[in-house]
């Protein structure tokens, strides 16, 4: 990677250097004023662009003039719809997303004609979560109807509704919608069963697909060497806290009255969360009840499952295996294992110390409820939760939030030897990059009809766009980073977020995608059959009806059950293919 003049890395306008020991030292972001060194290495942007307007006057054209042309009208699209409507200036609404839309036509108009899809109608599938997904991509779709001339129908699911919606048409062979809203892990049960529509040149190109950071580059996105994915959301739990909490003198004192010879603020590893969690039951924090952690144990079609997973990352993937969730050669599953038990004994644990109630608590209303309302001081999550908190009119903590990878734990299972190791490093940390990210996804029903291909494919680039994509990653989406272009920090800050907050974020993202012992999830067929199933299971779990062995014992029974009905070859097979083994 390389340096932008912007402290953050990343452009190919500059000479290559080794950033590996400023990584190491410093994460993703680099030091300001080490950057500012660096800066004066070479000519900026702001040069560059004089120097081209010289040799302009002087009556030369070349590629430089060409190059930075465009390059400036780019950069002056982004820093436009990003102030649309300016972070902390209200909730973007309907006619935000419809003139951010507007302003990203570009690449469309300079590939399709007007009206050129004129009688098309297309059906689109994908979420309303939180009242985002679906209904920003209509915003943001009305203007490319409006010059296109295509129509399109919306199919709107509840997060967990999802699931089962999508499986009825893959086993029923109804599929009745030509354009699908859908994550990397269902592709083996959608482009496996050739179910999709092979991405064009054109539209790879349109998209800058070599933008994407490279944990979201083949095989995800692909199916068998080819490629199916405009990607529009990049994910991985990160974990958020409240800065204030961790830093209160009185919480500060109270910790160590009570015997801890640590020190008190945020912690680092699931023992130090667990015991913060006991100790804040009956503590006050601004004339409120303090709670710690806030776990999320009432199902949500198979989402809800990523929420035990970031629990037990950190005991379960050892950095010696590339696996987590079965063995490689036999696809034996891991959730019965002392890692996954642990981590399904410690949500019984600290379910009492948690508000009450929190039994049916999903994972919506812990973060959208209960956190960015007040209650709780950390969470796991997808990047929403750092976009909301300071874009939202729902928030209440956006000035007293804090990011960070998800912690860590003192010793990590080994499921090779069956012990549990302590290693020399320091504490095992194994980010949770949950679901792999939503992205649009054509169907190949729309094969046959050469216009209705060519319109389905033109909107889901238009969604994929590289600068729409900003706008969408900045503000309330339901989508987090997942271009290496989303990495530049003024670009965030010209928006309104605050420099250290963002900092903070967007390390927090970048660390986990870029993390050497991340947890990825296999793209197998069914995955999320494996998840609903133990969510029902967990369920029994978490009510007391069942203890944690027991209960996971009956889940990893019924895993392999369902391996053998979809073929236990075929998906270790694919399971050794999605772990890259």
């Amino acid at each position: 990677m390389e340096v932008r003049e912007s402290h953050v890395l990343v452009v190919l306008s500059r000479p290559k250097f080794d950033l590996k020991n400023v990584k190491e030292r410093e994460g993703f972001v680099v030091k300001q004023q080490e950057n500012d060194q660096l800066s004066a290495l070479w000519p900026n942007r702001r040069t560059m662009l004089k120097g081209a307007a010289s040799a302009a006057a002087l009556g030369t054209t070349g590629a430089l003039g060409t190059f930075s042309g465009l390059a400036l009208a780019q950069d002056n699209l982004r820093a436009k719809i990003t102030q649309i409507p300016g972070v902390g200036k209200g909730a973007p609404t309907d006619a935000d997303w419809q003139k951010v839309g507007e302003l990203c036509l570009g690449p469309t108009k300079a590939s399709i004609k007007e009206g050129e899809f004129k009688g098309v109608e297309l059906s689109f599938m994908g979420l309303n979560n939180q009242n985002l997904h679906n209904l920003l991509f209509r915003g943001f779709l009305k203007p490319w109807e409006a010059y296109t001339g295509a129509k399109i129908s919306w199919i709107d699911l509840a997060q967990a509704d999802y699931n089962p919606r999508l499986q009825q048409a893959i086993a029923t062979g109804t599929v009745d919608f030509d354009i699908l809203e859908m994550g990397a892990p269902f592709e083996g049960d959608v482009c496996g069963k050739g179910l999709a529509s092979e991405m064009p040149d054109w539209v790879k190109k349109q998209i800058d697909i070599d933008d994407y950071v490279d944990y979201l580059k083949p095989p995800v996105g692909t199916w068998n060497g080819k490629t199916y994915r405009v990607t529009i959301d990049g994910d991985c739990h990160n974990f958020n806290y409240r800065t204030d909490v961790f830093s209160d003198p009185t919480l500060a004192k109270a910790w160590k009255d009570a015997g801890n010879a640590s020190e008190w603020g945020v912690p680092k590893t699931w023992q130090q969360v667990q015991a913060v969690t006991k100790f804040l039951k009956g503590k006050k924090i601004k004339n409120q009840n303090a709670f710690g952690y806030l776990d999320a144990p009432k199902p949500w079609g198979g989402f809800g499952f990523y929420f035990l997973g970031s629990r037990a990352s950190a005991y379960a993937k050892h950095p010696d295996d590339k696996a987590w969730l079965f063995d490689i050669d036999t696809m034996k599953p891991r959730i019965n294992n002392p890692a996954w038990v642990r981590a399904i004994q410690d949500v019984v644990d600290a379910l009492p110390f948690e508000p009450a109630d929190q039994l049916n608590a999903d994972p919506n209303t812990t973060g959208f409820q209960q956190f960015l309302a007040g209650i709780g001081s950390m969470i796991p999550w997808w990047g929403d939760i750092g976009q909301v908190a300071k874009a939202s009119d729902t928030s209440v903590i956006g000035e007293v939030v804090g990011f960070d990878i998800l912690p860590g734990s003192d010793d990590v299972y080994n499921s090779k030897t069956g012990q549990w190791d302590k290693l020399a490093s320091g504490p095992n940390h194994a980010p949770n990059c949950a679901y792999l990210g939503w992205g649009v996804y054509v169907m190949a029903r729309v094969n046959g009809d050469e216009k209705k291909h060519k319109a389905a494919w033109s909107a889901a680039a238009h969604l994929g766009d590289k600068e729409l994509s900003l706008w969408m990653v900045m503000y309330p989406s339901g989508f987090q980073v997942h271009r290496t272009s989303h990495s530049n920090i003024d670009e965030w800050v010209a928006a309104g977020y605050d420099r250290k907050y963002i900092t903070s974020y967007l390390n927090s993202q970048f660390n986990s995608y870029n993390h050497p012992n991340r947890a990825v999830e296999p793209r197998i067929p069914g995955i999320f059959q494996y998840y609903s199933i133990a969510e029902d299971e967990l369920t029994k779990i978490f009510a007391g009806k069942l203890d944690a062995q027991t209960g996971a014992n009956n889940i990893a029974a019924a895993w392999e059950k369902l391996t053998d009905q979809i073929g236990r070859e075929r998906q270790i097979g694919l399971y050794k293919a999605s772990l890259g083994v």
